[in-house]
C-alpha cells in the first residue's frame, strides 16, 4: 500500500522548531554563509611562469577524471608520477588512458616551447599540458601541482574540492642551468635523503643536483682501482662521526631518481686543494710520502695534491675516469678553490694538466671560479661563489674569462649560499659571508651582477649547501626553504617578472603545501605567511 506523504501534527511541530532555529540562525550577529572554495589564481606560481592569461571555468577533478598520455613512454612516465601524487589525497583512480577527451591531457608536440617550456590550459572540460620533450611536460606537472590546494600533496585522502583555475600558462626557463649543490662530503647523507632532496628541489623546476663528493672530512664515491678514497677516506665526518660513502650501484640509483624528476647530476670532486681524505687514504699523493690523521674539524686551505708527481695524474686520471663513466650528464666538476698550500705556480700546472682529462672522458669543465686565475679551456664554466664586496681584482679577472669565452654559474655566497645564517639568532649554518635573508637571496638580478661579464656569459644560478652543520633532513629543510623558491624563480622567471613585493605574497602562499609534504621551513619576518 503506497505511504501517504501528508504532515503529521508532530512532524509539523518538529519543521516549525527546526525553521525557527534556521531562522534565528540565520539573523545572529557575525554569522556567514559557508565560505566558497576558489581555484588559486594562476599567477600564484613559484617560480612566476613568463605568461599567465587567466580566464574561463576552472576545472574539477573528480572520480571521473582520467590522465590522458600520448602513446610514448615518456610521456607516459610523467603521467605515472603526477597520478602518484594525485591518487593518495583525492582517493580517485584517475586512471591513465591513452584515449578520450577531458580529463588531464598530458601532450608532446613539436613546436615553440624548447627543451624545458610547456604550455598548460584549463577550462570546464579539462587541463591540457603541452610541451616539446618529457622535460616540459615535467615541469608542467609541477605548476598544475601549485594550482591544486596544498592538501593535494598529503599521503592520506582529504576533502576537496580539486579545483584548477581557468586560462592559460606559457612558460619556458630563463637559465639552462639551475642548480642546488649538496654537500655529502662534511656529513654524509644517504641515498634516500639525497632522493627526498631532489623531490624537494623539482617542485621548483631545479633542474641541476650538484654533488660535492669529496673533501678534507671524507671521500664519499668508490673508486674501483683506489678503494681506499672510500673505505678508509669515506670512514668519518665533520665532529667524528662515522660517515660513509656511495657504492657505484648507490651513485647510479641516485643519478636514475634525479633523471626521473628531469635533474642532471654534476659530480664534483675537489682539487688540488680540499684533499686530506685521499692524501690520509694514500701516502703516495703526499709530497713526503706520509699520510696526514683523517680530519673531523672544519678549517679549509690546508690541504693539497702533491702537484709535481706523476702518480698525481694516474690518480686524478682514473677517479675522472670512472666517475665519468657512470655520470650520463655532461658536466664534472673539478672544484679548485682555497687551494692556499698549493702555489699559483703549482695551481696553473695542475689545472692546465687536469682540465684536459676531463675532455678526454668526454665531459664539460666546471670549476669554482678561481679556476679563472689559470688558464679555462674552451667550454669551461666557473662557478662564482664571491661576495659583493669580493675585491675588484678577483671580479675583473673572473669577467675578462667570461669575455673571453667561460661561462659562468652564479652562486654569489652572502646571496644564496643556503649554509649562511638568516639572522644573528639562525641556530644552524655559519655566517662568514654575512647573514643571508630571504629577501636578500631573491633580490638581486643573475643577469647584470658581475660587472663587466657578458650577460650572454651566465649560463644559470646554483645555490650552495654547505654542511658543516647540516645534519638531518630538517636541517637541510630549515636551511633551503624559504631561500630555494627564491633561488629557484631567480632561474627560471623572465628578469621582467621580477619584483618582491608580488614575490614575497607568492611565497608565503607556498607554506600550507610545504606543511604537507613534512617540510620545516624559516618563517621569515619578511614574508607574509
Amino acid at each position: 500500500m503506497r505511504r501517504h506523504h501528508r504532515t503529521t501534527p508532530r512532524m509539523a511541530r518538529v519543521l516549525g522548531s527546526l525553521l525557527l532555529v534556521a531562522a534565528a540562525g540565520a539573523f545572529t550577529a557575525g554569522a556567514a554563509p559557508a565560505p566558497q572554495v576558489k581555484a588559486a589564481p594562476l599567477d600564484r606560481v613559484v617560480p612566476a611562469p613568463a605568461s599567465v592569461t587567466p580566464g574561463g571555468s576552472p576545472y574539477r577533478i573528480t572520480r571521473d577524471t582520467h590522465i590522458r598520455v600520448d602513446d610514448s613512454r615518456e610521456a607516459r612516465r610523467v603521467g605515472e608520477y603526477l597520478a602518484g601524487i594525485l591518487r593518495p589525497s583525492t582517493g580517485y583512480r584517475l586512471p591513465l588512458t591513452a584515449h578520450g577527451g577531458g580529463g588531464i591531457r598530458l601532450r608532446l608536440e613539436k613546436g615553440g616551447f624548447g627543451a624545458e617550456g610547456y604550455r598548460l590550459d584549463s577550462g570546464g572540460k579539462g587541463v591540457t599540458i603541452t610541451a616539446a620533450e618529457p622535460a616540459g611536460l615535467f615541469h608542467g606537472v609541477q605548476t598544475l601541482r601549485q594550482l591544486l590546494p596544498a592538501a593535494v600533496e598529503k599521503e592520506s585522502v582529504q576533502r576537496g574540492p580539486w579545483l584548477v583555475a581557468g586560462g592559460t600558462i606559457k612558460d619556458s626557463p630563463r637559465y639552462a642551468y639551475r642548480g642546488a649543490m649538496l654537500d655529502v662530503s662534511r656529513h654524509f647523507f644517504t641515498v634516500d635523503q639525497v632522493k627526498r632532496y631532489i623531490d624537494e628541489l623539482a617542485l621548483y623546476k631545479v633542474n641541476k643536483l650538484h654533488l660535492h663528493l669529496s673533501d678534507d672530512q671524507g671521500w664519499r664515491i668508490a673508486i674501483d682501482s683506489w678503494p681506499r678514497l672510500a673505505t678508509y677516506g669515506g670512514s668519518t665526518q665533520v665532529g667524528g662521526g662515522e660517515g660513509g660513502h656511495y657504492t657505484k650501484a648507490d651513485y647510479k640509483e641516485i643519478v636514475r631518481y634525479a633523471a626521473s624528476r628531469y635533474l642532471e647530476v654534476v659530480p664534483e670532486i675537489d682539487m688540488p686543494g680540499h684533499t686530506n681524505a685521499a692524501l690520509a687514504s694514500y701516502a703516495a699523493l703526499n709530497c713526503d710520502g706520509v699520510a696526514p690523521p683523517l680530519y673531523t674539524g672544519t678549517d679549509v686551505g690546508f690541504s693539497s695534491l702533491c702537484v709535481g708527481k706523476d702518480i698525481t695524474y694516474d690518480f686524478v686520471d682514473d677517479v675522472i675516469r670512472e666517475l665519468a663513466a657512470i655520470t650520463p650528464g655532461r658536466y664534472l666538476h673539478i672544484g679548485g678553490d682555497e687551494a692556499h698550500s698549493t702555489s699559483h705556480e703549482d695551481y696553473v700546472k695542475f689545472m692546465d694538466r687536469v682540465q684536459p682529462v676531463v675532455a678526454k672522458y668526454g665531459k664539460t669543465v666546471i670549476g669554482w671560479h678561481q679556476l679563472t686565475g689559470a688558464h679555462p679551456v674552451k667550454g669551461a664554466i666557473a662557478q662564482y661563489w664571491g661576495l659583493d664586496d669580493t675585491d675588484a681584482a678577483e671580479k675583473a679577472q673572473v669577467a675578462k674569462a667570461a669575455q673571453n669565452g667561460t661561462g659562468l654559474i652564479l652562486s654569489p655566497a652572502d646571496r644564496i649560499y643556503l649554509d649562511m645564517k638568516y639572522t644573528e639568532d639562525t641556530p644552524l649554518g655559519q655566517d662568514w659571508a654575512g647573514l643571508v635573508e630571504v629577501r636578500r637571496a631573491y633580490d638581486w638580478d643573475p643577469g647584470n651582477y658581475l660587472a663587466g661579464a657578458p650577460s650572454s656569459s651566465v649560463r644559470g644560478v646554483e645555490a650552495p649547501l654547505w654542511t658543516e652543520t647540516i645534519v638531518t633532513n630538517a636541517d637541510i629543510d630549515y636551511m633551503a626553504f624559504p631561500r630555494l623558491p627564491g633561488v629557484a624563480e631567480l632561474g627560471w622567471s623572465p628578469a621582467s617578472t621580477h619584483d618582491w613585493d608580488t614575490y614575497k605574497v607568492r611565497l608565503a602562499a607556498q607554506a600550507p603545501r610545504w606543511e604537507a609534504l613534512g617540510i620545516s621551513y624559516y618563517r621569515s619576518p619578511q614574508v607574509p605567511w
